[in-house]
């Protein structure tokens, strides 16, 4: 009977999870940071309408991905948000953005990248496929782990910091963006 009542809960926190990912994608222009995202537009102009981040826009026009990001793609990108970046030790986001430091700049944006188009359905059938992980190689080569924690899904980093879900499924002319409430560092 403690089998069941384990099993049921896990098949419910799924069938929640997609529908909340549903309502998100019946959404027409889901709004992020106060403004509209269309789907008509790419990952950077909708990007830079988001008032929740403005830290991740400069840091994409530092780091010379913009052009990057706005080309066919598809992508996915797990958006940190202004907060998420303000969780860093103090300092941090200064240091990354000045010229000297491109390339590990470059390193933790596309630390947040997956080539191709991975929405939340296709990450939950993954994680359940994996038995409760899903591993994501990243555009900078590394590895996000996928899970679901007190049925969110959490992206876990290679040096062991975790950044939950907030937003799904924001739907691009040229991939998707999940926001997420934490910087994911790469090795």
């Amino acid at each position: 009977m403690f089998r069941i009542s384990k099993t049921v809960l896990a098949a419910s926190a799924v069938i929640a999870l997609s529908f909340s990912a549903a309502n998100v994608l019946a959404q027409k222009d889901p709004m992020v940071g106060g403004a509209a995202m269309y789907s008509t537009k790419n990952i950077v102009e909708n990007a830079v309408n988001s008032q929740d981040h403005t830290t991740l826009v400069a840091a994409v026009k530092a780091a010379d991905l913009v052009g990057t990001l706005e080309g066919a793609g598809p992508f996915t990108v797990f958006a940190p948000t202004n907060e998420a970046f303000a969780k860093l030790p103090a300092g941090t986001v200064d240091t990354l953005l000045k010229p000297e430091n491109k390339d590990q700049l470059v390193k933790v944006l596309t630390y947040h990248v997956v080539a191709g188009k991975v929405s939340s359905h296709d990450l939950i059938k993954m994680i359940k496929k994996g038995g409760g992980k899903a591993e994501l190689k990243t555009v900078e080569g590394g590895t996000l782990t996928a899970s679901i924690q007190d049925g969110k899904v959490v992206l876990t980093d290679e040096k062991g910091g975790m950044s939950t879900v907030t937003i799904a499924d924001v739907n691009q002319s040229n991939g998707v963006i999940h926001v997420v409430d934490s910087v994911l560092l790469p090795n």
